[in-house]
């Protein structure tokens, strides 16, 4: 059961960040450069260390509240 909730916890991280994230390197690179392209390499990079680190967190948190 948990490697269930935190696996959802997880992909839920994951999805969010890589869609903000490439939103605003689209916007970014609109404003600034005049060309409407999202770098995707830096948005999965940002969804792959938020996922772990805020799932890290999340697990160490429960954790602790439990003892």
């Amino acid at each position: 059961m948990k490697i269930k909730q935190t696996t959802l916890y997880f992909v839920t991280i994951f999805v969010l960040v890589l869609v903000v994230s490439a939103i605003v390197t689209y916007l970014y690179s609109l404003i600034i450069h005049n060309i409407g392209e999202t770098n995707w390499e830096t948005s999965f990079q940002l969804a792959i260390i938020f996922g772990i680190i805020l799932t890290w967190l999340n697990y160490q948190e429960k954790k602790e509240t439990k003892k």
